[in-house]
């Protein structure tokens, strides 16, 4: 099951400057700024810097798909003709997250949060 996109992220390679300009686009200070990731909150969207994200395979924006159970779904993209770009890997507080290429090269990323 899913939730929607409710999380777009962008890979970086500067993340100070990355981090001025979403400022100035979205009007808001990030909620979290640590040296390996930038959130901010906006009208409901989550918007992510990740400063690494063009040496995980990240070549542009990526919509993260907010989904009950990340495996499910992601085995289930997998045998629709998916190949993986970010395997399942716990972003902090238990919350997962993955990443794939649809047959046509679109990024395609999943998000777990923890059960409340």
């Amino acid at each position: 099951m899913t939730a929607g996109v409710q999380t777009i992220i962008y890979p970086v390679k500067d993340k100070d400057r990355a981090k001025a300009l979403f400022t100035a686009l979205l009007g808001v200070e990030p909620y979290a700024d640590e040296p390996y990731y930038v959130g901010f909150k906006a009208e409901g969207q989550d918007i992510g810097l990740d400063p690494n994200g063009h040496a995980q395979g990240l070549t542009g924006p990526v919509p993260f798909w907010h989904v009950t159970d990340l495996r499910e779904r992601l085995a289930a993209l997998l045998a629709a003709g998916a190949e993986v770009v970010q395997d399942v890997r716990d972003v902090g507080n238990g919350r997962l997250i993955a990443s794939v290429k649809d047959p046509d090269g679109n990024l395609i990323g999943l998000l777990q949060d923890p059960v409340a």
